[in-house]
């Protein structure tokens, strides 16, 4: 099962089909997001109206080097911290107590991370596309081999800023010089990865002393960037699993700490919304499972589900790992 994106030619060109399908497509999602963050119902509906209008104005500027899913939760997080200035800004005038911690600090907020280097401005761009193209690649061939505590313990001090000690004990490993060694074998990999992609190799001579000493001509916040460009969030189809129950134990333990202990907002609006999907389905169409779990449940080559409804078969294959 592939996700889902529209063309964003034909959203450039405004047409009226493809912006429906995006609202149908991403409307679950955005409004989980939001309802973590906004109690009211009908300011989360107006908060997600300035969303994709927002994202109607500003499509014929799209970064094609961002997902659209990035584009449009990006363009969500901003309205959402536009609402909670506007709501905090009228409490205020109401005479409310002011020591109180504002919600939308907590989600403005840029967190410090281990990694942060600064550099002449004319490469910043193009340095950091091929940090996160480097990391994204990396991210990958780690999942394909199935070694997901290393995936988890980078993910950890690149973008969660935990320290060795923390690290060690978290994942149990013998002790800071494991976490030391997973983390030099990464950033040896990750300046492969960087040779690769820059033949020339000035940007790669670069981002290996941003990655090894945190200094050098060009400065990166790795952590940051992790983020921003989503390098390590799993597929939706990996979320719909987890919530059916049926991912096998390597990625259920990765993700599950992608989104319980780094809190990804984005991952977690996605599990949100499939598990509020899947709560509809089951109190309308019993016996029968939604397409979501269905999918998800038969996940192996080859295996074929049968669910009985009213009397007559469905049958469905799973999504490819």
């Amino acid at each position: 099962m592939s996700e889902w994106t529209p063309d964003v030619a034909r959203l450039q060109a405004l047409a009226d089909e493809e912006w429906l399908a995006v609202q149908r497509h991403y409307c679950g999602r955005l409004m989980a997001y939001v309802a973590r963050r906004v109690a009211d119902r009908e300011a989360r509906e107006d908060v997600l109206q300035e969303t994709f209008l927002g994202a109607l104005r500003g499509i014929a500027g799209f970064d094609p080097s961002f997902t659209f899913e990035q584009y449009l939760f990006g363009i969500c997080k901003n309205r959402t911290i536009d609402h909670l200035r506007r709501a905090r800004a009228r409490t205020l005038s109401a005479g409310s107590d002011e020591d109180a911690p504002p919600p939308l600090d907590s989600l403005a907020r840029e967190t410090d991370t281990p990694s942060r280097i600064v550099g002449r401005r004319e490469l910043a761009q193009s340095g950091a596309q091929l940090l996160a193209d480097v990391l994204r690649q990396w991210v990958q061939e780690t999942w394909q081999e199935q070694e997901f505590t290393r995936l988890a313990v980078i993910e950890a001090l690149f973008s969660g800023g935990w320290r060795n000690r923390d690290t060690w004990k978290r994942f149990e490993l013998r002790d800071e010089t494991s976490v030391a060694g997973i983390k030099f074998r990464a950033l040896k990999r990750l300046r492969e990865l960087a040779a690769e992609r820059d033949p020339e190799g000035a940007l790669s001579r670069m981002l290996a002393e941003a990655l090894d000493s945190g200094e050098g001509d060009v400065h990166f916040d790795v952590g940051e960037l992790w983020k921003r460009a989503r390098v390590s969030c799993p597929a939706r189809h990996w979320i719909a699993r987890l919530v059916a129950g049926t991912l096998p134990e390597g990625p259920r333990e990765f993700v599950r700490f992608h989104l319980d202990e780094l809190h990804c907002e984005w991952c977690q609006a996605n599990r949100d919304d499939l598990e509020q999907s899947c709560s509809r389905c089951s109190s309308r169409c019993r016996p029968r499972p939604c397409a979501t779990c269905t999918r998800a449940a038969a996940r192996r080559p080859g295996v074929r589900r049968q669910h009985r409804s009213n009397g007559r078969r469905s049958r469905c294959g799973g999504p490819p790992a």
